[in-house]
């Protein structure tokens, strides 16, 4: 699997006489957040269609993520960062990734200029998978309907994505990222096809869980989460060994955290983990991310914490017992 990061990449490739888009490609277009169900189903279309004409397979998405870039601190919250996202991509067997980033300069081009830069002399796209809704270039002019008629003319097709449902209703990021916000894992799970998770990278912390007992692995988080709050978990590191543990997801008001931060305590573990990248599993929730008037409070609901993610594992099962 390739990544292609910018446009000024992606123009350097398409001129080189041994690149991979040199035939073409088979491409959609979107943000991906959470490789949902939907978005499973649509890499499928894409996959086939690929293997079909025997080209490559294209997923192109956007940094930051377009309402992102337009409302800042206001747009909705991740549910996965880039990097997970580009791994869930090639998990499921997309060739090439193209990220462009989302800025004023790009969010100013035209719709034409979009189609004939990025499409036709940038990926040479044979076919393009995408929502019948879907809409680009300034100010949002370009549609399916200007898709097709464009394609007619320079030799691409247009397909519509099939639409997924679940209960009745179509999978959504939004559907996922509401159903996490109300605390709804098991609802999350069934639009997303498997539990929710976030992995990164073990980052150097304020160190305050090792002072009060309780050392944690620190996730640096550069979106606001879709989750808040205490959770009984289950972590894989990169050597695949795994751990039941509890998290905590959010600011952390009581020591007056500032950024979203993900900490995990693994129960049974000893050693460093900086540096590592850990997947974390969201298995149950104990209880919303609240501020204590002192750490000595804090300390102790910690360990009502941890008490009670030990009852419900023992109940439910350890991640370690399935090793």
């Amino acid at each position: 699997m390739r990544l292609i990061r910018g446009l000024t990449n992606l123009k350097m490739l398409s001129r080189r006489e041994d690149s991979p888009l040199a035939n073409g490609c088979v491409a959609t277009i979107g943000n991906f957040d959470g490789v949902h169900l939907g978005h499973k189903t649509i890499i499928d279309q894409v996959k086939s269609k690929s293997e079909a004409l025997g080209v490559p397979s294209v997923v192109m998405i956007f940094e930051p993520q377009p309402r992102e870039f337009f409302q800042g601190s206001e747009a909705p919250p991740r549910l996965m960062g880039f990097r997970q996202k580009f791994e869930a991509l090639l998990a499921e067997g997309i060739d090439i990734v193209l990220c462009l980033r989302f800025n004023q300069a790009f969010r100013s081009y035209s719709a034409m200029g979009f189609i004939d830069d990025v499409l036709i002399q940038g990926l040479a796209v044979q076919h393009l998978v995408v929502g019948d809704d879907f809409r680009f270039g300034c100010d949002r002019a370009g549609d399916f309907a200007l898709l097709e008629k464009v394609g007619k003319e320079a030799g691409f097709t247009v397909e519509n994505t099939r639409t997924v449902t679940v209960g009745g209703e179509r999978v959504s990021s939004t559907r996922v990222r509401d159903s996490l916000t109300v605390n709804g894992l098991e609802k999350a799970e069934s639009l997303l096809g498997h539990p929710y998770r976030i992995r990164g990278r073990v980052v150097y912390g304020r160190q305050l869980g090792r002072q009060i007992g309780a050392p944690t692995a620190n996730i640096l988080l550069h979106r606001t989460p879709a989750l808040r709050g205490v959770y009984v978990v289950a972590a894989t590191l990169d050597d695949g060994s795994r751990f039941d543990g509890v998290a905590n997801i959010g600011v952390r008001p009581t020591v007056d955290g500032k950024r979203p931060s993900l900490e995990v305590h693994l129960f049974d573990f000893a050693g460093t983990l900086y540096g590592q990248h850990l997947e974390v599993v969201f298995r149950q929730g104990l209880r919303d991310e609240e501020k204590f008037d002192s750490v000595d409070e804090l300390k102790e609901q910690i360990a009502r914490d941890f008490e009670h993610a030990r009852a419900w594992i023992a109940e439910n099962g350890s991640v370690k017992s399935a090793d």
